[in-house]
């Protein structure tokens, strides 16, 4: 085995753009569209942002800290920073698991994306009826062998960037990955908002309606917004403390989740500029669901004039937003068997690209060959079961443990906490939190994982 310095970012901006990419992913790009078209627009938007800023910003706070404070992956840093009290280094086995969780299914979809960016800039999609862009999309993931090589390619890329090190791969892709993909979203917004037509999209998604929040029952609508607030980031299992582990002590955590956090929703409004005017230009349902992407958003790229450069464009930034997600992850996994069995960084790429390609194809056939095992009841397939057992289950579980670590005597306690999230310059954590955080947000978490069972089995 050999000894290593912990590696550590090259730049105030690379730290932010790693972590922002990290969040910035399809739930920016994909869900958050499609779910604010469901929901009546603008004020499920503003829902969002109210529990993104009090719910999901102090979180992420704490995961930085711990991250910084213990130096170590999720597999080590609950131990290093609590070790009288054994049972919070539990968490960093399932945390670890959690992240190989998402990547099982994760890369399966971010394969489909790469697929979408050469149908579209080979023309494949272009003269093709809505059946047959349908159909399209159908035909791929019902092939066992397309979905697999496609899959390969998305593990490969995680794989390449990794592989080249914290900063010569990892920080430096990242960089031009995430300039590529604001200056990509900039320019499908531009045209977006100035097709005939557009300005009804505009109003649905900038104008509050309350009474659209009604309309799909009040209740519903709030815990969509609560959700969507708290799964953007992608909270829970130290996907976001290990790049809190990577930086120095020169800013404090507070202005610098900030920054994250703003990027992160810059990048799902935007989101929104490009889709929500397109949609009401061509008679689109915003309120599509997922074949958004995948078959409507396709038909109308295709009666837009330049359709096939947009359409291009389009799949490129979805690419970009889900592999920037896939290399932050794979980082984390990569470190923890850096942390944990002190590997070098090759060694631990290796391992983890092969046992991810492995671990995802039951997800990448559970579409085709393995479409008769539907494990959450008719229609459901094994991506379903994957993101139940992450999204309902690790993750507010997860993000629970961080609030109770960081508060109570009986982990990191408060006042390490505080120390940790106010070294430096900058924004400082505003301490009348405390009660909220020590007594509210558990309850609310508890409320998350409630009312994600009783949405998935018995409503």
């Amino acid at each position: 085995m050999e000894n290593r310095s912990r590696e550590t970012l090259g730049s105030r901006l690379g730290f932010i753009f790693l972590s922002a990419g990290c969040a910035i992913g399809l739930g920016n790009v994909w869900r958050f569209p499609f779910i604010t078209g469901q929901y009546g627009g603008a004020a499920f938007v503003l829902l969002y942002l109210f529990f993104l800023l009090f719910l999901a910003l102090p979180i992420l706070v704490m995961e930085f800290a711990v991250g910084r404070a213990s130096q170590k992956s999720v597999s080590q840093s609950f131990h290093v920073l609590c070790q009288q009290h054994r049972v919070w280094g539990l968490w960093g086995y399932v945390g670890w698991i959690g992240c190989v969780l998402l990547m099982m299914y994760y890369t399966v979809v971010t394969g489909w994306m790469l697929a979408y960016t050469w149908y579209s800039g080979a023309g494949q999609l272009e003269g093709l009826t809505p059946d047959q862009v349908g159909a399209a999309f159908g035909g791929l993931v019902s092939a066992p062998q397309a979905t697999a090589a496609w899959l390969f390619l998305a593990v490969a890329i995680g794989f390449a960037v990794c592989c080249a090190g914290l900063r010569r791969g990892v920080e430096r892709v990242t960089k031009v990955m995430m300039s590529g993909l604001l200056i990509i979203m900039i320019a499908l917004a531009v045209r977006s908002v100035t097709l005939p037509g557009a300005e009804k999209g505009l109003s649905f998604y900038l104008m509050p309606r309350f009474d659209n929040l009604v309309k799909s029952g009040l209740w519903t609508s709030v815990y969509a917004a609560l959700g969507q607030a708290f799964f953007t980031l992608g909270l829970g299992v130290g996907s976001m403390a290990i790049f809190g582990s990577y930086i120095s002590r020169e800013r404090s955590l507070m202005g610098e989740s900030l920054l994250v956090a703003g990027l992160d929703t810059f990048v799902a409004f935007t989101a929104g500029l490009i889709i929500f005017p397109a949609c009401f230009a061509y008679s689109i349902d915003p309120g599509a669901g997922p074949g958004l992407i995948f078959v409507t958003l396709p038909n109308m790229f295709n009666q837009l004039p330049q359709g096939r450069v947009w359409s291009t464009l389009f799949f490129l930034f979805m690419s970009f937003a889900a592999l920037s997600t896939v290399i932050a992850v794979f980082e984390n996994i990569i470190a923890c068997f850096m942390d944990r069995l002190n590997w070098g960084r090759v060694k631990a790429s290796i391992v983890t690209c092969i046992g991810l390609f492995v671990l995802s194809l039951p997800c990448a056939f559970g579409f085709n060959i393995w479409g008769s095992f539907q494990p959450l009841g008719p229609g459901s397939n094994v991506l379903d079961l994957e993101d139940f057992i992450l999204s309902n289950n690790i993750l507010p579980i997860g993000t629970t443990i961080y609030i109770l670590f960081c508060v109570t005597r009986y982990g990191w306690g408060w006042d390490n906490f505080i120390k940790e999230v106010d070294s430096g310059t900058g924004l400082k954590f505003p301490r009348g939190l405390r009660w909220y955080l020590t007594y509210a947000a558990p309850l609310i978490m508890l409320g998350i994982l409630i009312v994600g069972y009783w949405e998935k089995f018995f409503k």
